[in-house]
């Protein structure tokens, strides 16, 4: 289909995959002859933070920004970001509020929702590292587990690419329980899949999977960031201290 407005042509080739699995997917926008790839971005929430964010002055990070400067070639469809709402601590009474202010600012970005897991605390044995001798040799410990990170991307990823939602798709984590529903939409739907790793070391798991795999850098991180002052529907926030 191709429309012709004040010489400017547009044209919109819908391409299938093939058999053989060539990573094509469900549709280009050509404008002036360049490919634009419609890709969709999933953002493990905590694998992101832990990697490259804590104890950095990059946490008040917009990943719309992140996108565009890892895909510059590409039309960012929609940006989900996986996490679960942090419990109060008394150790970091302020933690839960931090968070709170920056989910409050992904918000602001117009293509990206929220997906939420949970915590689960519980009271457990476990073996310590340096016991003494003839002495105790485990201790009760307070263990608190983030669950649904990687079942809601594995479900998202797999759903978006049976809809047709985005001709490719990039994760952003290094955890490697995601290999296999990466390798599965890139199989089943001859989809290109992505990979951002936020962490030093790569997964064996996921670098074996990916169309492409990358490291996020200090650079891009930086050149990523919100204002320090921003506004929404219910007024205006700042940047938490010390971030």
């Amino acid at each position: 289909m191709t429309e012709a407005s004040k010489g400017v042509i547009v044209v919109i080739s819908p391409l299938v995959a093939s058999a053989n699995g060539r990573e094509a997917a469900f549709g280009r926008l050509q404008l002036f002859g360049v490919c634009l790839v419609i890709a969709n971005v999933y953002v493990d929430g905590f694998n992101l933070y832990y990697g490259c964010l804590k104890d950095t002055p990059y946490r008040w990070l917009d990943l719309s920004k992140l996108c565009e400067i890892y895909l510059p070639s590409h039309r960012i469809n929609r940006i989900r970001y996986f996490t679960a709402p942090l419990m109060f601590r008394n150790e970091n009474p302020g933690q839960r509020q931090r968070q709170q202010t920056y989910l409050q600012a992904l918000q602001t970005i117009p293509n990206l929702s929220i997906h939420y897991g949970y915590f689960l605390t519980s009271n457990v044995s476990m073996r310590l590292a340096h016991p003494p001798t003839g002495g105790q040799q485990t201790a009760v410990v307070v263990k608190s587990e983030e669950k649904g990170t990687d079942v809601n991307i594995a479900t998202h990823l797999i759903f978006d690419a049976f809809d047709g939602d985005c001709d490719m798709a990039v994760v952003i984590s290094n955890d490697s329980d995601l290999a296999t529903p990466i390798q599965m939409v890139r199989e089943r739907f001859g989809m290109t899949v992505g990979v951002l790793n936020p962490h030093r070391k790569p997964s064996k798991m996921l670098l074996g999977n990916a169309s492409f795999y990358r490291h996020i850098r200090r650079g891009p991180l930086s050149a990523s960031q919100f204002l320090d002052r921003m506004q929404d529907a219910d007024g205006a926030f700042t940047k938490p201290p010390g971030w």
